[in-house]
């Protein structure tokens, strides 16, 4: 029954960590270049598996592989996603701008073929935030290895259907059904890669200056 709780719980935790002001900033900038909520959902799913592919990479080295991490290098990793934040915020800008250099309206926000690997890619990055603290947690409260692989999996799931959700919902005021006005888009497209700057520079500054 003690074990079978945190179980229980997993989905949910993971659930609502994918709703994490840092998460949400990502994925607001992410679905920037989308003008459909379906390929904003993908994009939701693949950060998820990306985020979950990071957490149990980490979870196999401490849990199973017996990998000792130092406390400093977790404050690396988190810092890491600051730069993250900053780079993608940047890289919007850029695409945003470029892309009204060049006028294509008519295939505003869309990428060639509906690749996610940025998503992914992000997601891979963000699965490094909060890794350490969630593994030794899962260490502290699950004595089984496989139990505590288990709680990482179902709690990767979780995240996966909160990002979709968060995905989904952050790209609505970004589709061609919200508005049709290109300078309505333009504007929440640089705002959210502001965001996405600013909290990049926080999340560095808090984690690096505490080193």
């Amino acid at each position: 029954m003690e074990t079978t709780i945190p179980l229980l719980f997993a989905a949910m935790v993971g659930f609502t960590h994918a709703f994490e002001v840092d998460h949400l900033v990502a994925v607001s900038s992410i679905v920037t270049r989308r003008n459909s909520v379906k390929a904003s959902i993908k994009d939701g799913i693949y950060w998820g598996l990306g985020h979950t592919s990071t957490i149990l990479v980490i979870g196999l080295l401490m849990i199973v592989a017996k990998v000792a991490v130092a406390e400093a290098t977790f404050g690396y990793f988190e810092a890491t996603v600051g730069l993250m934040l900053i780079l993608l915020g940047i890289h919007r800008i850029w695409k945003t701008w470029k892309h009204e250099q060049h006028h294509h309206e008519a295939h505003h926000g869309e990428v060639p073929h509906h690749h996610h690997h940025l998503a992914y890619g992000i997601g891979l990055v963000h699965g490094l935030a909060g890794s350490g603290t969630l593994v030794l947690l899962v260490m502290t409260e699950l004595k089984s290895s496989l139990q505590g692989i288990a709680y990482l999996l179902i709690f990767g799931l979780g995240s996966i259907a909160g990002m979709l959700l968060a995905s989904g919902v952050f790209s609505l005021p970004f589709s061609r059904r919200f508005t049709n006005a290109r300078q309505v888009r333009g504007a929440l497209t640089l705002a959210s890669s502001l965001l996405c700057i600013a909290l990049g520079c926080k999340v560095m500054w808090e984690n690096l200056s505490a080193l």
